[in-house]
């Protein structure tokens, strides 16, 4: 790495973490191991954190990020790929599958839309019902009282 590589690298914010990465992405999945191990040797807390991160970073399972480059994939075609985006060849059939999954994911949210109108509503009725009985069990205490209230005046 020349000087002026360095400094750019510097400049543009990318910190010590992310060349390391980069630096074992390029030499793959043995370099990975290697920096845990001697992580281990050296004070195993390093080894653990570098083992976590190699497991859920999908560093141990996975490719590296620098291999899927080199085999011409890209983090787009990947995405794409795992959502049915991938491209068919035939640009009419491509066409035809934007469209309809558009209109099925437009489809998705009017449904979305109308579940949650349908739970409001029915939010709505059950705590209407609920203010209803609220509101009869106060005019039967009110009952009560004054027809207690009439028993009394008329004793007296």
């Amino acid at each position: 790495m020349t000087v002026a590589l360095e400094y750019e690298t510097r400049k543009s914010g990318e910190g010590w973490f992310r060349r390391a990465e980069s630096w074992l992405d390029e030499r793959g999945k043995p370099a990975w191991i290697v920096a845990m191990v001697l992580g281990f040797i050296l004070f195993w807390p390093i080894g653990l954190a570098l083992l976590f991160y190699m497991i859920f970073g999908k560093r141990m399972f996975g490719n590296c990020t620098n291999a899927r480059k080199r085999h011409g994939f890209d983090e787009a075609s990947t995405v794409n790929r795992r959502h049915g985006f991938r491209s068919s060849g035939n640009t009419a059939f491509d066409a035809y599958k934007a469209d309809t999954l558009k209109r099925l994911m437009s489809e998705q949210e009017q449904f979305e839309a109308f579940l949650d109108r349908l739970r409001a509503a029915k939010d709505q009725r059950e705590f209407d019902a609920f203010m209803e009985d609220r509101a009869e069990a106060a005019r039967g205490n009110r009952d009560d009282t004054d027809a207690d209230e009439d028993e009394t005046e008329a004793k007296a």
